[in-house]
């Protein structure tokens, strides 16, 4: 994809996200219910690459690592990210000099030096330059299994489409300027959802290459709403949910639900009903949809161009997945967003978290 705009660290995509917590098993269990593979070891620390087509997921198990620290302190999620970049020491010396944080990353003998800085909630984002097949951090730094898919197909999920961060309330306008300052992206999309009880607002940024995608939240009511109370369970700021792209999402989530991972309670008869009039002349076969829970959303004014997702319930924490397939739309189902909210906000009534608990 060609620039969108200017792109002054010259951004290429997500690289991979890097996990940790004090139950790793745990993790490297969603991983493989995901669809993910242990693909290869670090040369000297205990970090290991789980990958499932262009995906790298990161398990940092190092003691005395940021990594480690951040899931002590956060249980197990997602503890940081990378960012794909031109050349990474010069993006590192632009981004400081925007006034981005270092974070200075331990390296063992022989090892390649990761520049990152402080992200949300502290986690560290990397900037990476070697990521073509050969020559990559993966090729120098780790150890590939014998005889092993580089890139098993798992339930055909192919790139990172976008990762979701929840921040404490009045800290949103902060964290878009961050990304805004540092690598030049621009707000696409403003949420403003309330429920019932409770409400949030949201800003989609969108990086200048068009592929990290970076949606962030807070809450917008004055009780326990969605957002307090993830930053509650989380003990912070941080990646809310991570959405895998797929060409084919009818199948991925037959193979999802196969493989054991539970997935979000499915709207009622009547979204389903809804659709025509909502998306006339759509196409998609509603029954399929329907069955399987998922949502669709986008625009038929002129040619279709759509959206299709479904979300697992919390699998890390409070830390859950998207599943999700574009049909030519861009978006992050805006048409789904405050019915996804709401089925939420009804949860969160049931088990008492807001509403009348008299």
């Amino acid at each position: 994809m060609t620039d969108l705009f200017d792109n002054p660290v010259g951004l290429n995509g997500f690289e991979f996200v890097e996990f940790s917590g004090p139950n790793p098993d745990k993790i490297e269990e969603v991983f493989c219910l995901l669809g993910f593979e242990l693909v290869a070891t670090h040369r000297s620390k205990d970090v290991a690459l789980y990958r499932q087509g262009g995906i790298n997921f990161i398990l940092n198990k190092e003691k005395g690592s940021e990594a480690y620290y951040f899931g002590q302190e956060h249980g197990n999620a997602a503890s940081g990210m990378a960012f794909r970049v031109r050349n990474s020491h010069e993006a590192y010396r632009y981004v400081l000099s925007k006034g981005a944080k270092p974070m200075e990353i331990p390296t063992g003998p022989m090892e390649l030096r990761l520049p990152a800085i402080k992200g949300i909630g502290g986690a560290p984002i990397y900037l990476i330059d070697r990521y073509e097949e050969g020559t990559s951090i993966y090729d120098i730094d780790f150890e590939f299994l014998p005889g092993v898919d580089r890139h098993p197909k798992g339930h055909g999920f192919y790139e990172i489409d976008h990762l979701t961060h929840n921040v404490y309330k009045g800290r949103m306008a902060h964290w878009s300027h961050f990304y805004e300052s540092l690598f030049n992206f621009r707000e696409i999309r403003y949420f403003d959802i309330k429920g019932e009880y409770t409400g949030l607002t949201s800003r989609a940024m969108t990086a200048p290459d068009g592929k990290i995608r970076i949606p962030l939240n807070e809450e917008a009511s004055n009780g326990t709403g969605q957002i307090e109370e993830f930053l509650m369970s989380f003990n912070g700021e941080g990646i809310q949910h991570i959405a895998l792209r797929t060409e084919d999402l009818f199948a991925s989530v037959d193979s999802l639900r196969a493989s054991g991972i539970e997935l979000m309670t499915a709207p009622p008869d009547t979204y389903y009903e809804m659709l025509e009039e909502r998306l006339p002349g759509h196409g998609e076969e509603v029954n399929a949809l329907k069955s399987r829970g998922i949502l669709l959303d986008g625009t038929t004014e002129t040619a279709p161009r759509l959206l299709l997702q479904i979300f697992s319930t919390n699998q890390l924490g409070p830390v859950f997945f998207e599943f999700i397939q574009r049909k030519g739309d861009d978006g992050f189902g805006e048409g789904n967003f405050k019915a996804l909210f709401e089925s939420i906000e009804r949860d969160q009534v049931a088990r008492g978290v807001v509403g009348n608990q008299a």
